[in-house]
C-alpha cells in the first residue's frame, strides 16, 4: 500500500492544522474563486493528456463540461473589465471539488502504459 503526501498530511493533526490555514491564504491570494473558477479550471490545456481528459469529461459529464466552459468565459470577461464577482457568487471551498483530475490521472496512466509498451525492446533469437 502506497501512502500519498495528501493522505499523510490529512492523517496528521499537526500537519493538517498547520497547512490548512496556509492553503486558505493561498486560495484567497490566488483569487480564482472570486472569479467563479474552480481549481481544475486553472489546469493548462496545452498538453495532450489534459485535452484527452477534457474530451472524456465532455462525453461522461456534458453538464460539467458546459459549466467549465461557462466559468472560463465569465472569468475572462471579469478579467477584461477588471472586476470580481459579487461575494455571494464566489466559489466556496465546498464547491471547489476536483472534477477533471480523475480524468487526467486516468489518461496519464494510459499514456504511460502505451509508452512503456511502445518502447519494448525485442531481442532477436540467434
Amino acid at each position: 500500500m502506497s501512502i500519498t503526501l495528501k493522505s499523510f498530511v490529512q492523517s496528521s493533526k499537526a500537519l493538517s492544522g498547520l497547512l490548512k490555514p496556509v492553503a486558505s491564504i493561498y486560495a484567497n491570494a490566488a483569487a480564482y474563486q472570486k472569479l467563479g473558477l474552480r481549481y481544475d479550471d486553472l489546469v493548462a490545456e496545452e498538453s495532450d493528456v489534459v485535452q484527452e481528459a477534457i474530451r472524456r469529461l465532455e462525453i461522461a459529464e456534458p453538464r460539467e463540461a458546459y459549466d467549465r466552459a461557462y466559468r472560463l468565459r465569465v472569468a475572462q470577461q471579469l478579467s477584461l473589465s477588471h472586476q470580481l464577482l459579487p461575494k455571494d457568487q464566489w466559489v466556496t471551498r465546498e464547491q471547489d471539488k476536483r472534477y477533471l483530475q480523475p480524468y487526467i490521472d486516468e489518461v496519464a496512466a494510459e499514456f504511460a502504459e502505451r509508452d512503456a509498451f511502445d518502447n519494448i525492446k525485442v531481442a532477436p533469437r540467434h
